[in-house]
């Protein structure tokens, strides 16, 4: 009797390992992320931690910035960015590494390029120090992609490989506003009228694009530029009312924000093998703000910490408290989202909520082709 205890014990011991195996396998299958790698270039809206280390006042290694994170790790935001909502649905394992700190092996699930105060030229942001413009941003790739050729073996393996993988590019906002709205230090406002800007910048922005897929890159996603003139910083500097966004710098937006529409059609029809899509920023944030009830938020037009107007001054300070009630703020500092809006931005930018969301596909729909 004894013994036979014994065989069924051993038995149930098997059956439930075997059920460990099943279930833990089946998960890694349902784990796999959607494409082998993410590639992602932008500024601080979506930098996490690429300018800790450089010569710069645009930085966010320190609390309270991280503080629903963690603790700060260089993200402009309480918690999670916009392409770190992306690379959970994608469904991958952790989040992508900055270029700063990205081991060898690291690299191969992609590569976080973005730099706080960069732009599409090259002297925006110049007066918060040292950033990595785009150009820089993807001199960067070229290198990692040097790299991944030598790990995977040669040329063609690399290209096949990254043919599969998302890249996400949101850069412009900087140009806008550490540039083309600041005359006291730039003269870009006084050279070129609000659309002959908008072109020079995509035409800049068009040549990197082209070289980012000489080197491989097929599935981009480009991010347009947001709501500008309804930050708590302009709405602090040029608002009557604090609460009435500045439609002269978000008309310009929208001017660059079509022509970047048009790019990706223009892209598409002439590089072989391209898939571009636009993601529709301004629209998710005008949606946000014009029905923030919907979505949860109660403040919209001043940030959850921060000096002066609006809290809308300057970047928190370190160490600054931040307000408790974090989930009803819109923005964060007086510039970047909270994690709760760009938890949204990034829900919409990956499965679009509405036909304006995103064109031709959302980002959903890219990483399946």
């Amino acid at each position: 009797m004894v013994l036979m205890m014994k065989w069924i014990v051993k038995m149930i011991v098997a059956t439930l390992l075997v059920a460990v195996l099943l279930s833990s396998s089946s998960e890694v299958v349902e784990g796999a992320p959607q494409v082998p790698c993410y590639f992602i270039f932008g500024d601080s809206l979506v930098d996490n931690g690429n300018n800790n280390n450089l010569n710069s006042l645009a930085k966010a290694n320190y609390l309270p910035y991280g503080i629903d994170f963690g603790g700060p790790t260089g993200r402009f935001s309480n918690g999670k960015t916009t392409v770190d909502v992306i690379t959970e649905l994608l469904g991958f394992d952790g989040y992508i590494p900055p270029f700063s700190s990205a081991s060898e092996q690291e690299i191969l699930k992609g590569v976080n390029y973005a730099s706080a105060a960069a732009g599409i030229r090259e002297e925006t942001g110049r007066q918060l120090g040292d950033r990595i413009s785009f150009s820089g941003q993807v001199q960067n790739y070229q290198k990692t992609v040097a790299q991944l050729v030598n790990i995977l073996g040669d040329e063609n393996q690399a290209a096949n490989y990254l043919s599969k993988c998302i890249y996400s590019i949101g850069l412009g906002s900087n140009d806008y506003l550490n540039n083309y709205f600041m005359p006291q230090l730039y003269s870009s406002s006084r050279e070129y009228t609000p659309q002959q800007y908008a072109d020079n910048l995509l035409q800049a922005y068009a040549q990197q694009l082209r070289i980012l897929y000489n080197y491989g890159a097929r599935k981009m996603a480009l991010f347009g530029v947001g709501q500008i003139g309804c930050s708590p910083n302009e709405l602090a500097q040029n608002s009557p009312d604090g609460t009435t966004c500045v439609e002269k710098i978000n008309s310009a937006n929208q001017i660059f924000n079509n022509g970047l529409k048009s790019l990706v059609d223009q892209l598409n029809n002439q590089l072989p093998d391209a898939r571009f899509t636009y993601i529709n920023t301004y629209g998710v944030f005008q949606d946000i703000i014009s029905n923030p009830a919907s979505y949860g938020f109660r403040v919209t037009n001043a940030g959850c910490c921060g000096i002066g107007r609006n809290n809308g001054q300057i970047t928190c300070l370190p160490l600054q408290p931040a307000c408790g009630n974090r989930r009803e703020y819109v923005f964060w500092d007086a510039f970047h989202p909270t994690d709760a809006a760009n938890t949204i931005i990034g829900r919409r930018a990956y499965s679009a909520q509405s036909s304006s969301d995103a064109y031709p596909i959302d980002i959903n729909r890219l990483a399946s082709l």
